[in-house]
């Protein structure tokens, strides 16, 4: 059984493709993984996840762990049998949580205190929980506990933040191995933190690496700092971490996001941009987001995007799919985000093909000049 590898096939630019291979199957990178929050991706069949070119899902250990609860998932045999998915899941520690359910939540060295959003019951979340929530979910990629801050933070409130998350990243690393998880099969990410501050990233990832992880995540962007802030700390970040190990920005994102980022080196992507976006009505295309409930769609007998090669694309036009998301149907969600999940996957697998055959820079030239045209209308 093969634990964890990461082998890269080829390069264009800071660009990389290639393969993670573990107990569950192969990961294609770069890699889109939908997100799974609560033992699901919203409005969507595990079949058919697979079908669109998925090879992982994200769950997030919070949320599992207030409901169904991780010793009741571990009873019923692990997240990927109760939601019947055979390919990698990798679980978030919870730290995302910390930052965006701050009102709920006390942190000390220890970890995170915090109050049921569901019934008000107390939890504690440390290092060490974390560590043995994902093993009891069974996760294949679990990632190491972290302190997140807004990138609007004090520069003093930054540098503790990720200070903090080093030594969380050190326990998590202990918990880790002495938990079993290794044994099992599991790999482990830790999180490079430091909001947009050079040096606070570098001295982070010099942290990280002394530990020693399967593959590093670029943590802390996409919460409001903006594309080109964004960018701005991805054209040093990737860099400061090992070229040999999986790198993985998470929390992302739009698809020109995930191009820019593909060509500053990132291999993993998540988000929960293509679910939460197809349950209110807007569709991912080649030409831009477009807002199906809009008027002009009521009799557009095209599909939401002649270009996509998705089951709903083939077979439902923009007009029922408009008729369907009006009227509050179920099943508009349900091929809304087919659709988007398909595009996200269909749009790595693009990627993957043009940094192997060379042509990268000329695909997401052409890709961002399409995509911003002012054929795609979102109202």
């Amino acid at each position: 059984m093969t634990r964890f590898s990461f082998t890269i096939a080829a390069t264009d630019g800071k660009a990389r493709t290639g393969a993670i291979t573990m107990r569950r199957g192969t990961i294609r990178t770069p890699a889109f993984m939908p997100v799974g929050t609560a033992a699901t991706v919203k409005a969507m069949k595990p079949a058919d996840v697979a079908a669109s070119g998925a090879d992982i899902l994200l769950g997030n250990t919070y949320h599992l762990m207030l409901r169904p609860g991780a010793e009741r998932m571990a009873r019923l045999g692990g997240l990927h049998g109760f939601m019947g998915w055979n390919k990698p899941i990798l679980t978030d520690s919870g730290g995302y949580q910390v930052m965006s359910l701050a009102d709920l939540t006390k942190r000390s060295e220890e970890g995170v205190s915090f109050k049921s959003h569901l019934d008000g019951s107390r939890h504690l979340l440390s290092p060490e929980r974390s560590m043995e929530i994902q093993r009891l979910l069974g996760s294949d990629i679990v990632m190491a506990f972290d302190e997140l801050v807004p990138t609007t933070s004090t520069p003093e409130v930054q540098a503790a933040a990720m200070e903090r998350s080093m030594r969380w990243a050190r326990r998590s690393r202990d918990g880790f191995d002495s938990g079993g998880a290794h044994a099992e099969g599991a790999a482990l990410f830790g999180i490079q933190q430091g909001a947009l501050d050079e040096g606070l990233r570098k001295s982070s990832a010099d942290a990280l690496i002394d530990i020693g992880f399967d593959g590093y995540a670029v943590g802390g962007l996409a919460v409001g700092e903006g594309q080109a802030a964004m960018f701005g700390c991805l054209d040093f970040a990737p860099d400061q971490l090992p070229a040999d190990k999986p790198r993985y920005l998470m929390g992302v994102g739009k698809p020109d996001d995930i191009v820019g980022a593909v060509e500053r080196g990132i291999d993993m992507f998540d988000c929960v941009m293509p679910t939460r976006s197809g349950r209110t009505g807007q569709a991912f295309t080649r030409t831009g987001p477009i807002n199906i409930r809009n008027a002009k769609f009521a009799e557009d007998q095209g599909p939401l995007d002649p270009a996509c090669p998705c089951p709903v694309c083939a077979t439902w036009s923009r007009a029922y799919l408009h008729h369907l998301v009006r009227a509050g149907e179920i099943l508009g969600a349900m091929l809304m985000t087919e659709h988007n999940i398909w595009f996200y996957e269909t749009l790595m697998a693009d990627l993957r093909a043009a940094i192997a055959e060379g042509r990268l820079t000329a695909f997401a030239n052409d890709f961002r000049r399409l995509y911003a045209s002012a054929k795609g209308e979102t109202a």
